[in-house]
């Protein structure tokens, strides 16, 4: 069987606009037979996603993985909150620091592994100000004028 690249990298642009990330993680994500079929076609949304604790597990709610073309009615939910795969020392790093007022978890990116794994990169956030988020704007405007006169 030959290996083929895979170049699914689905971002969540938002995520770094609405938030300061502080740290990052990739989780493992636990998926039904045709999700993964989904995500290889590249049909997933990651833009309203967050994750959040049931006990000791962390879930991801808000990932948009749209039915899979060929399947029958064995296909999957879009919008169900899925399991997030970690390891026990982050898992307890991580329900220790979302506990803290103002930090959240959100999934920043996923994407495909090169053992053919859908893995999901995760960030725990710290909510950006209103001036701090036009401080972003202004930056990002001045540098295409630079880029721009340097043309």
């Amino acid at each position: 069987m030959s290996k083929q690249k895979n170049n699914i990298n689905i971002r969540n642009k938002k995520a770094s606009f609405n938030f300061e990330l502080v740290e990052k993680f990739i989780a493992g994500i636990v998926l039904g037979g045709t999700e993964i079929k989904s995500i290889r076609e590249g049909k997933a949304n990651l833009v309203d996603a967050y994750c959040f604790f049931i006990g000791d597990e962390l879930w991801v709610s808000g990932i948009n993985i749209a039915e899979y073309s060929h399947g029958s009615f064995n296909n999957h939910e879009p919008s169900r909150d899925r399991k997030l795969l970690l390891n026990k020392r982050e898992l307890n790093k991580l329900k220790k620091k979302s506990q803290e007022k103002g930090f959240t978890i959100v999934a920043t990116r996923l994407f495909i592994n090169d053992r053919g794994l859908a893995k999901l990169e995760i960030a725990l956030a710290k909510g950006k100000r209103e001036y701090d988020k036009r401080q972003a704007i202004k930056k990002r405007e001045t540098e295409r004028e630079l880029d721009r006169l340097a043309r």
